[in-house]
């Protein structure tokens, strides 16, 4: 495992103006990708004239499923050009629901070596000129990409859905004790939950217990918790591409709880939601500048997300 150095001081905003989020746990199946994406998407519906990347860390590429527009082109960049160029400006692409991403590269193995230095990611996004936010969603491990993005972080979630991804959480906060002043920027996020689910002991129901225990050990815990929904499971599985709770789990607990979750990360992050304006009518169809890239002609998704807002604003 890459040693951990001690950082001095905490950790300012980009010198770009964004503010970083990073989603991560040791534990795989725990919602974190899901988690993050939808974030992303509920960020943009909430304040729309704010500025969502989207990069992912993992190999499964759901982050470029979810969000790309097209097929890949010659001489497109990935988090590869990324890496090397040490900015995002020139590969971040638009992406359904107006999110930006960084596409991923065919595989991580060699990004990982340029990674072992746990500071290169943060220095990443101070060169990326980008006044909003930039969320990582790492891989189910505490290895060198992992690090950078919880150094990288002003704030990280870490989603806990049992006693096993609990007890994981112990290496993220205990990695972000030894780069002090890093251990303040973690919060537990309950996913999964399921008031159903009885055990034996003085709480009744798993997530009371996790609840009392996560709190025992002096965690922040975020207020919202997203329960166990089949219908979101259906919209990760059930297609190629993987569809938003916000535009297709309307009337379930969950649509209502990523708004919640939503409004409390963005003011955890300073940048407390607003009630966007409404857009003047747009054609079906219209260019749009993706930063630092040619235009491309993209779906109209303004009207589908208006209709959305209107809905959760009720």
């Amino acid at each position: 495992m890459t040693t951990v150095p001690a950082v001095a001081a905490a950790t300012p905003p980009s010198a770009g103006g964004a503010r970083v989020l990073t989603v991560s746990s040791n534990k795989g199946g725990v919602g974190k990708t899901t988690v993050a994406s939808n974030l992303a998407i509920y960020f943009r519906a909430l304040r729309e004239e704010l500025p969502v990347l989207v990069v992912g860390l993992d190999d499964q590429h759901t982050i470029d499923r979810m969000f790309a527009l097209r097929e890949p082109r010659p001489g497109d960049g990935n988090l590869k050009h990324g890496f090397s160029e040490r900015s995002f400006d020139r590969v971040a692409q638009l992406g359904q629901y107006g999110v930006h991403f960084v596409p991923s590269p065919p595989d991580l193995i060699g990004l990982k070596a340029r990674a072992e230095d746990i500071g290169t990611l943060r220095r990443i996004v101070d060169r990326t000129v980008w006044d909003g936010v930039i969320l990582f969603d790492t891989k189910s491990d505490l290895e060198a990409l992992t690090q950078n993005a919880l150094v990288a972080a002003d704030r990280v979630l870490v989603p806990v859905s049992d006693w096993a991804s609990l007890e994981e959480a112990t290496k993220i906060f205990g990695f972000l004790e030894r780069v002090r002043p890093g251990a303040h920027k973690a919060r537990v996020l309950l996913t999964l939950a399921d008031l159903r689910t009885r055990i034996d002991g003085p709480a009744s129901d798993l997530r009371s217990r996790l609840e009392t225990e996560v709190k025992a050990r002096g965690w922040p815990l975020h207020g919202t918790m997203l329960s166990r929904s089949p219908r979101v499971e259906a919209l990760n599985s059930a297609t190629e591409r993987p569809l938003s709770i916000l535009h297709h789990a309307r009337g379930t607990p969950i649509h209502r709880q990523l708004k919640d979750l939503a409004e409390e990360v963005l003011g955890d992050l300073g940048l407390g939601a607003q009630t966007p304006y409404a857009p003047p009518p747009a054609p079906a169809r219209r260019v749009v500048v993706s930063r630092g890239r040619e235009p491309e002609r993209v779906a109209d998704w303004k009207e589908l997300f208006m209709r959305s807002l209107r809905r959760i604003q009720r």
